[in-house]
């Protein structure tokens, strides 16, 4: 399973290559922006690790090819950066990202988050297909999202956390709640990024974004009523 590491210090991207070939990948490595975008493009890989301070063009402008232009906009995407400030997480996850890792990290935390990412990319639900009376279908082997048949560009995070919200048939679900069942517990970034992701969702939804009900104080529901 291939990995694209888009990092600019050697030293971090080869000891971020040995740590993901002991786990049993195989880890490309982009230098800069320019190279990370022309890789991703043309490689079949299963996710990318992003820094966000690149040469060139940066992480950001790097990560809103891949979820506008790229052939591969579904593919998931970890962030890594230095970077710790609340509006910088918030700016990579609304332009896409499926995570976002502080540095300095640990390796071990890092594979986790590897592997997780991976996972709710290849769809871990027990139903492949996921509909609503009013239109909307996801379906889980492909990734894809369709609102009256026409197809809904989402990313990886959007599409699970709208399947979770689809799935609990009118339950209110938490933001902490759905941070858990969409990224694993303890997953340190702010509920606020919740609320960043379901704006998305629900502009994305278009008129069927009003059924995305938000509960003051507690969270989320989907109500088609």
């Amino acid at each position: 399973m291939r990995i694209l590491v888009v990092e600019d210090d050697a030293d971090i991207s080869t000891l971020i290559s040995f740590h993901l070939k002991s786990h049993g990948f195989t880890p490309d490595c982009a230098y800069n922006g320019l190279d990370a975008i022309k890789m991703v493009d043309s490689g079949d890989y299963a996710l990318v690790l992003l820094d966000i301070l690149l040469p060139g063009l940066s992480g950001i402008e790097v990560l809103r090819h891949i979820r506008t232009e790229s052939t591969e906009k579904n593919i998931p995407v970890i962030v890594t950066s230095a970077m710790t400030d609340e509006m910088d997480i918030i700016k990579a996850l609304e332009l896409g990202a499926d995570d976002y890792i502080t540095k300095p990290f640990s390796p071990r935390i890092l594979i986790a988050r590897v592997k997780s990412a991976i996972r709710r990319s290849e769809g871990m639900a027990q139903d492949d297909r996921v509909s609503t009376e009013g239109g909307l279908i996801l379906e889980k082997s492909t990734r894809k999202a369709f609102s009256d048949g026409k197809e809904i560009n989402l990313t990886a995070t959007e599409f699970d956390t709208l399947s979770s919200l689809i799935r609990a048939t009118g339950r209110v679900i938490s933001r902490s709640e759905i941070i858990e069942t969409i990224k694993g517990e303890d997953y340190p970034v702010t509920e606020r990024s919740v609320d960043v992701q379901i704006a998305s969702i629900r502009k994305k939804l278009g008129d069927k974004g009003q059924y995305i009900k938000t509960v003051w104080g507690i969270g989320y529901r989907y109500a088609e009523e």
